[in-house]
């Protein structure tokens, strides 16, 4: 059946096309399996809490009928604005209108918050533009620019709120530099979700074509609840797809956790127990909480446009195993610099196992892809990554905040694959982790964390080891547990290009338990890893009554890594034990240059150039073995084998391959 919406109709109907439902949310409670609901254009102030789940064979269908045109909002037009003093306005809201979410009065905080300032859910838009909060209101008069943003010129626009508790109304006073907010158009965020469930397990949902914004989402740590603006809220098989996602206050799609009372923000209600350990209970709840491939995952994310939301673009924690997130452009993530804390990144997954982020544009956010514990089976390919870094080095880091980077991998034991990916940040891949393959990838920014990052530090100078789950593979049900080694990481086919000066150690910045590294580019920092047959030495596999005593300090020693077929330029230092590598002579210099033209981007380079006829071998799964704490080979989500025979558009490699993405050598290209 087909049920369909229009903002516009003169009344409410009963979801005919002669006589449509005004409000989606009344297609959501009729909707069944199999049906499609169609959404006219317009604008569609509401949250819609879909009741019903679909089936496999049978998906619930929502669809803008017109691409974009239907939009979903959670704000509200703020009109009647009264003069306050120079470019300051104010506005008084009955608290009526929130029922019993007031946005305004709810803080952005909870366990791996370290943002010093206070911030509420509730914001101001101008024109569509967020407005940036003040903790006073003397702030918010004058009007100054954030030292932190990443936009300046913007952030002079600010807003202040506080609570009249005579009248039961919020204030909310707002800088509009010298503009009539009520000649203006101007939102204020009244709902907390757009498109998400109230329940969970309500599964297989397409939502396609819709545009998507302004929300008072809230924090969403990995042991909480994590809300977004659309999300399946702990099911199965949702696609969400062609839709734009912009200005969620924290995150704009949610893949993420289940809500457990006894494990929400633990570390910040409570203080007792370390968020570390809240994190691993988490997981071990999950399979409490049906935790299992049959019922939870599986959704893909496709072909959206995500943008300017300040936590995150997509967030998850266990909830989007199996997933496959794909032709996305992701950008202005966390530019603002409102927000600190170790959840943000264009796309930040815990548990991603069997998950696929491919073909993805993501630029201009403080982390590109941050997969953070158990990235088991998570691949990361065919991607491109530029610009996710504060445009000017100047710019001081926000207190609490992270550093920046195309894509981290945190305390994994993997297998967790990179390959055929284009990065161009000034640090393209922050490894506090073991268990990774990089393979195909052109890296102008250099590797940090090689062997640091994954521990945290005592006041008395003492390490606690975190340890984290791996898997039984391709499954969630959990193996074991384990501190995180280091190496087991294979390196191969990359190209490497030193394109920023190395800093000296003193000069790097420290952002708590990882710390900077000095930028040296290339596969050097390996140089204190094993080969294999150096690492295996010890364990004495011919006898068959070993000493378990004597193999002790082996069995916590850092494992081999495997390197080779890697081309190196302007400095770039290889590993001392590489046999097969192109290194550049020191008196030519590659470049690579990104440039946009009518929306689409070109590279520019002469590296084919300089590697005239130089080649390497292709690469595949039994090249890169198995993981060593799961056990688990580098292979494809159903365990097939992977052979790198195509490169970053998908074209052919041939019987022998380039270094670095693509298949051949050019010295202009669209990417």
């Amino acid at each position: 059946m087909v049920i369909y919406v229009d903002v516009n109709a003169g009344k409410d109907g009963n979801g005919s096309r002669e006589y449509p439902y005004k409000h989606i949310n009344d297609a959501a409670r009729a909707a069944c399996p199999g049906d499609e609901v169609v959404v006219a254009p317009g604008v569609y102030r509401e949250y819609v809490d879909p009741r019903n789940a679909g089936r496999e064979d049978a998906r619930i269908t929502y669809r803008s009928e017109i691409p974009l045109g239907a939009v979903i909002t959670g704000a509200e037009k703020a009109e009647g604005w009264q003069h306050f003093q120079g470019n300051v306005w104010m506005l008084c809201v009955d608290n009526g209108i929130f029922g019993a979410y007031n946005p305004y009065t709810t803080l952005i905080m909870g366990d791996w918050y370290f943002g010093p300032f206070v911030r509420h859910t509730g914001a101001v838009y101008l024109n569509g533009r967020q407005f940036y909060e003040t903790q006073t209101l003397e702030e918010c008069i004058k009007g100054e620019t954030y030292i932190h943003s990443w936009e300046p010129e913007w952030s002079v626009y600010k807003w202040y709120t506080e609570q009249d508790t005579e009248e039961n109304r919020t204030v909310i006073y707002a800088n509009f530099q010298g503009k009539n907010p009520n000649e203006e158009d101007v939102e204020i965020n009244v709902r907390r979700n757009c498109f998400m469930p109230s329940r969970t397990e309500i599964g297989y949902i397409t939502v396609s074509g819709f545009n998507i914004n302004k929300a008072a989402t809230t924090w969403a740590p990995p042991a909480a609840y994590q809300d977004g603006m659309i999300g399946p809220h702990w099911s199965k098989g949702w696609i969400i797809e062609d839709c734009e996602i912009s200005n969620s206050r924290c995150c704009g799609i949610s893949l993420g956790k289940y809500y457990d009372p006894e494990n929400d923000h633990y570390f910040t209600r409570k203080h007792v127990k370390s968020p570390t350990q809240m994190e691993r209970d988490a997981v071990c709840r999950g399979q409490y909480h049906g935790w299992t491939k049959e019922r939870i995952g599986s959704h893909i994310v496709r072909r959206c446009h995500i943008h300017h939301c300040e936590q995150t673009g997509i967030v998850g924690r266990m909830g989007g195993v199996f997933s496959t997130i794909e032709d996305n452009h992701i950008h202005h993530i966390n530019c603002m610099q409102e927000l600190a804390g170790a959840e943000v990144a264009g796309i930040k997954l815990h548990a991603a196992i069997d998950v696929t982020i491919r073909r993805n544009h993501i630029h201009h956010s403080t982390i590109g892809v941050w997969c953070d514990w158990q990235a088991q089976g998570t691949r990361i390919s065919q991607n491109l990554f530029h610009d996710n870094h504060a445009p000017d080095e100047k710019i001081p880091l926000v207190p609490g905040g992270m550093s920046s980077c195309d894509v981290f991998v945190e305390v994994s034991h993997g297998p967790t694959l990179i390959d055929n990916n284009i990065s161009l940040s000034r640090v393209s891949f922050q490894l506090a982790t073991q268990g990774c393959a990089l393979v195909h990838n052109l890296s102008l920014g250099a590797m940090n964390s090689i062997g640091s990052g994954t521990d945290m530090a005592l006041k008395d100078g003492t390490m606690t080891p975190r340890y984290t789950p791996y898997h039984i593979r391709h499954r969630t049900e959990v193996a074991g547990m384990m501190t995180i080694l280091h190496g087991d990481d294979r390196i191969y086919n990359n190209i490497f290009i030193q394109n920023w000066p190395v800093k000296p150690a003193e000069e790097t910045e420290d952002m708590g338990f990882v710390k900077y590294d000095t930028k040296v580019q290339g596969t050097g920092v390996f140089d204190d890893y094993p080969t294999y047959d150096e690492w295996i030495v010890p364990f004495e596999l011919e006898n068959p009554q070993p000493d378990m005593g004597a193999m002790q300090d082996y069995h916590f020693g850092k494992l081999p890594v495997w390197i080779n077929g890697n081309a190196y330029f302007n400095g770039a230092v290889n590993w001392k034990n590489e046999k097969e590598k192109f290194i550049a002579s020191d008196d030519v210099k590659a470049c690579v240059k990104l440039t946009e033209k009518n929306g689409k981007y070109y590279i520019e380079t002469n590296v084919y150039e300089l590697l005239k006829n130089w080649t390497t071998g292709i690469i595949d799964s039994d090249t890169l073995g198995k993981a060593f704490e799961p056990e688990q080979r580098f292979e494809e989500p159903d365990g097939r084998a992977i052979i790198f025979n195509r490169d970053y558009f998908g074209d052919p490699r041939g019987l022998n391959a380039l270094p670095g993405p693509f298949a051949e050598g050019f010295t202009e290209k669209e990417v």
